[in-house]
């Protein structure tokens, strides 16, 4: 008589077995790499926050994307660091800021050989650090964020970029942002929703690495999703879809993964997750204490996130994790 179990065991009994049979494949092209770039430094920076990961220079940023081109990272993602801001965020659709220089610069470095994405949003820009222009009450005021969104999606589709990435989580973007693209003839360009964007307390050290604090201890708990809440996320994926978004994200990713494996259930069209710099800088933490094998857990987070339902994964360990699958 031969038992179920034996024959799980005997599936799993050495390393060739066990890849054999391996229902989810973790490879380099399932990976996007964000990046940082910042204007007015001539060295790259540390982020003590989110260890090994940089505030580049145009530089730096070319050598660094030169990197991961060679180890079959497919796609990148943008942020920039400006040297100034204003209420408005006007750097963000400025044709000579520096996201748009730096995508201007990596598509003629580049051609097609790597997929630039740019993050679509104001809070980098705004001095109060909100994603959207302020009210006279102080609150975000939506409508009128979508023009300034708009604007910012044609200065990045005319610099280079494959695909916008509105990350503000105003209602209406993806429409305003598709709409937009459109009457400029930008119709190749794609989007890439933030459609279930949490209002997480793991972004701390992102906010580092742009230099974003809100302004009078606000949070942006008004128009991110709450953590509490599943349904209304499917909503938002569902609205992102019908106005015009090509790629659906969740963020994060490792606490939200049944949102990820619901939302995979219902729609067809690419999904993205973001494996987020408050998860990265935990492993990390842990790792550098020796509580943790750090590059197993990596791999271990970055696979669950694949087997839930992401097609491709945004994450700071996409050049380490590359590197390792390439080995």
């Amino acid at each position: 008589m031969s038992f179920p179990q034996r024959r799980l065991r005997r599936l799993r009994r050495t390393p060739t077995l066990r890849r054999m049979v391996a229902e989810t494949r973790l490879s380099p092209d399932d990976l996007i790499a964000p990046l940082f770039v910042r204007e007015g430094i001539t060295e790259p920076q540390p982020i003590t926050s989110i260890p090994g990961v940089m505030q580049h220079t145009l530089g730096s940023l070319r050598a660094e994307v030169a990197d991961l081109v060679g180890l079959g990272v497919p796609g990148v993602i943008l942020f920039g660091v400006p040297e100034t801001k204003d209420d408005i965020g006007s750097g963000a659709w400025n044709p000579d800021g520096i996201v748009q220089i730096a995508l201007r610069e990596l598509r003629d470095t580049f051609g097609d050989r790597v997929v630039l994405m740019a993050d679509l949003c104001l809070d980098e820009y705004t001095t109060h650090g909100h994603c959207g222009v302020l009210d006279g009450h102080g609150s975000v005021d939506n409508d009128a964020t979508l023009d300034l969104y708009a604007n910012v999606a044609i200065a990045q589709a005319t610099a280079g970029a494959d695909i916008v990435a509105p990350s503000g989580m105003m209602d209406g973007a993806v429409a305003a942002i598709r709409d937009a693209l459109d009457e400029e003839d930008f119709i190749e360009t794609a989007i890439m929703a933030y459609s279930a964007k949490y209002a997480s307390a793991l972004y701390g050290p992102f906010r580092d690495a742009v230099d974003v604090t809100i302004k009078d201890g606000g949070d942006r708990k008004g128009y991110q999703q709450d953590p509490a809440n599943a349904r209304e996320s499917l909503e938002e994926i569902r609205q992102d879809i019908l106005e015009g978004a090509d790629i659906a994200m969740v963020k994060p990713a490792m606490s939200y993964l049944d949102i990820i494996a619901r939302a995979r259930q219902e729609v067809d069209i690419p999904m993205a997750a973001y494996h987020v710099s408050g998860e990265y800088a935990m492993v990390k933490a842990a790792a550098e204490r020796g509580w943790i094998d750090g590059d197993a857990v990596a791999i271990e987070q970055l696979t669950s996130i694949r087997r839930a339902g992401a097609d491709m994964v945004l994450t700071y360990f996409a050049r380490d994790v590359a590197e390792l699958l390439n080995d």
